[in-house]
């Protein structure tokens, strides 16, 4: 074979190399988007308006065990100092009923605490049903293969990172989402003033 044809042969090998290379990069592959979700639920307008809540709610159930434990504290200092004119039976009668009372108050109190976290569990289970139509209309226009946790991948680029568009648009199509307000419950009614509400025994 001649040089000259050894030349074009090698000049038609790089042209077919070049068009296959430009074929492939023209064929666009579905993208994979990564999500941070813990950044998206504490990032959301529902997450602030639920972490203010428990705040609210967890400060308000802490000064009612404080004025609970005061009370209970008070109680049994006055019942130590009647001790001495006291019946023995008529003093373990009353100390029984006291010991009763303190269990069933302090009881109580850690089921406050428990409820207060499985509404909190309960309202972020309910954001993410809220957030799912949302990061389905995001992956449909963006033709997306999938969405992945951030927490789930290895390495990834900022570039298919798509947090902060969810927020925005999660924002946008439910807000902060917030449920009606319950029904007032009863006033506590404190040790040793049976009849009165609280309100009544601070007066």
């Amino acid at each position: 074979m001649s040089l000259q044809a050894v030349l074009r042969l090698g000049l038609l090998i790089g042209l077919i190399a070049t068009g296959a290379a430009t074929a492939q990069n023209t064929v666009t592959q579905p993208p994979i988007l990564t999500l941070n979700q813990e950044r998206l639920y504490a990032n959301s307008l529902f997450g602030e308006r639920v972490r203010t809540e428990l705040e609210a709610s967890s400060a308000e159930l802490a000064n009612e065990n404080r004025k609970i434990e005061a009370a209970l504290v008070a109680e049994e200092r006055q019942l130590t100092d009647d001790r001495p004119t006291m019946e023995p039976e008529a003093f373990r009668a009353l100390a029984e009923d006291f010991d009763e009372r303190v269990t069933g108050i302090r009881r109580a109190q850690v089921e406050k605490r428990n409820a207060l976290q499985r509404v909190t569990e309960s309202e972020r289970a309910r954001f993410f049903e809220l957030a799912y139509p949302v990061l389905l209309q995001l992956v449909e226009e963006t033709d997306a293969l999938a969405i992945l946790n951030q927490s789930a991948v290895i390495l990834s680029s900022r570039q298919i990172d798509i947090t902060d568009t969810a927020i925005q648009r999660v924002d946008a199509e439910i807000g902060d989402a917030a449920l009606p307000p319950e029904p007032p419950t009863a006033p506590l009614q404190r040790p040793g003033n049976q009849g009165q509400t609280s309100s009544e025994a601070d007066n």
